[in-house]
């Protein structure tokens, strides 16, 4: 069977054959593709959006991954972890625009150790008990379990009853030791993100996966990183949703050595092959964080079903040099300029409000 009918009638593709897509294939078929596949997933005519915010509680880290500009040393005049007040603060403004969650994260601290996130998670859901806390990627899980000397199952455990809600996908990068080895070495491996994803599975927390591709990562790491995560998919069902994105270079030191960014041409190939590959995954994210706006709405047609979020704040990204910003009205202008309803959704991907397309 040729490929394209492969795709076309619903059968599995192989690595070997995402790979010959990822490389070969024409970008607008490869569009056609990926639009077909989103379509049988979702073939209701909207697009979603969640309206939560970035909360960074500290930006000190020990990590120190090559292509981040916003980590600080303990001890630098910047350095800082986030106040009780700045919380609350932070925290009321996003019910206040309508906001469902908030997405908190931050550096690996060498001196935070698990009572300080219980304490953490305690306070905001003891102020704000209707919010849902999106939190802790898989390396602030390891981190956290060494410097606690706990199991990751036990740390998950432990935030999970002080309220933890869900786990976003954050350093995944590449799923592929040799590249995380060049970009990131301090950071969790491969067998401890999937490890950390694998536990919140069974412990009955959703989590999401993301990429950042186009740092040292060839089309064949990209492939690997899809297999690994289709393949936990398949084991666990735990994921909510795919949210790959390019790497950003400026004010990093890995910037110095990879000064170019991913053209938006790969993007969507990069973006249309994971929609293929990733038949498991209910939900493909687009990200106008670091493409803009125009891109991502182009990405709706690529295999995108989901336009992220609001995202009232956000610092890691921007201190790479990406400053775009969106209001509501912008966002639901976008989505239905590309022939589609917007709908607000939760973290877990629940609809909760749909915005009837405007009277022409």
């Amino acid at each position: 069977m040729d490929l394209k009918e492969k795709v076309i009638s619903g059968e599995r593709i192989t690595e070997e054959e995402a790979l010959r897509l990822l490389k070969d294939e024409d970008l607008l078929t490869l569009g056609q593709l990926a639009n077909f596949v989103r379509n049988r997933i979702h073939p209701e005519k909207e697009v979603t959006f969640v309206i939560d915010r970035n909360i960074n509680y500290t930006n000190v880290c020990v990590c120190k991954c090559r292509f981040c500009a916003f980590y600080r040393e303990k001890g630098a005049p910047d350095a800082y972890v986030i106040d009780k007040e700045t919380l609350r603060k932070k925290i009321q403004e996003t019910i206040d625009l309508g906001g469902t969650a908030i997405l908190i994260q931050g550096g690996l601290h060498p001196d935070l150790g698990i009572e300080y996130y219980e304490e953490l998670l305690s306070f905001i859901k003891s102020e704000f008990p209707q919010i849902h806390v999106h939190g802790f990627s898989a390396p602030e899980i390891v981190h956290i379990s060494r410097v606690s000397g706990l199991s990751i199952e036990e740390v998950i455990r432990r935030l999970k009853e002080a309220g933890l809600g869900s786990i976003p996908g954050g350093g995944a990068e590449i799923l592929v030791d040799r590249v995380r080895e060049r970009i990131a070495p301090n950071k969790a491996k491969t067998k401890e993100w999937l490890e950390v994803h694998r536990t919140a599975h069974k412990l009955g927390l959703r989590t999401t996966a993301t990429m950042m591709f186009g740092s040292l990562d060839t089309d064949e790491d990209i492939v690997e990183h899809l297999r690994v995560i289709r393949e936990l998919q398949d084991e666990t069902g735990g994921f909510t949703a795919f949210i790959p994105w390019s790497y950003q270079p400026d004010n990093t030191e890995l910037g110095k050595e990879v000064k170019e960014k991913a053209s938006g041409e790969r993007y969507l190939r990069v973006l249309a092959v994971s929609r293929i590959y990733l038949d498991n995954f209910q939900n493909v994210q687009a990200s106008w964080v670091t493409q803009g706006g125009k891109m991502a709405q182009v990405a709706l047609k690529f295999g995108a079903n989901d336009f992220g979020s609001l995202m009232i704040e956000e610092n890691v990204v921007a201190a790479a040099g990406v400053k775009f910003r969106m209001p509501l009205s912008e966002i639901l202008r976008l989505i239905r300029d590309a022939g589609y309803v917007p709908v607000q959704r939760d973290t877990l991907y629940r609809k909760l409000r749909r915005f009837e397309t405007s009277a022409p």
